[in-house]
């Protein structure tokens, strides 16, 4: 009977942690989805529900790193003007609070795709970004 109760007390700590980490990769999912569907689909209020009051974009142009602020990018993201790109999450990696994710944003009518890399940390119960690299994804 003892060794049933304690498979029952072990289960029961598998099965929260699981449940936690569910829990926490789909508050993420959560803050990512914003983001591609606020600069896919016209929406930046989404965008600032993501993005942290700070947030830069980083990327490289005639092999120079290039800050666009966040703030630009969320005024340059015109309200009920979808762009006609998708996006799908490729990479999720957390760790307490602190997190980073890839995502791919692309057009179905073909074109580069962009490849974003995103960090984020969970303050308050809500995951953000608070920091995102980006890049056109080209053949290797």
């Amino acid at each position: 009977m003892k060794a049933i109760k304690q498979l029952a007390i072990i289960v029961c700590i598998v099965l929260a942690q699981n449940v936690s980490a569910q829990t926490e990769d789909s508050l993420i999912r959560e803050t990512l989805t914003k983001y591609i569907d606020g600069s896919t689909g016209g929406q930046p209020g989404l965008l600032v529900e993501a993005f942290h009051k700070d947030l830069n974009l980083y990327y490289v142009k005639d092999d120079k790193v290039r800050v666009w602020s966040g703030k630009a990018y969320i005024a340059d993201t015109k309200e009920g003007k979808p762009t006609g790109e998708k996006g799908k999450i490729l990479s999720i990696d957390y760790t307490n609070d602190a997190a980073v994710a890839k995502v791919e944003i692309y057009n179905p009518k073909g074109g580069t795709p962009y490849i974003d890399y995103f960090m984020l940390l969970k303050t308050e119960g809500k995951w953000t970004i608070v920091h995102k690299m980006f890049t056109k994804k080209t053949a290797n």
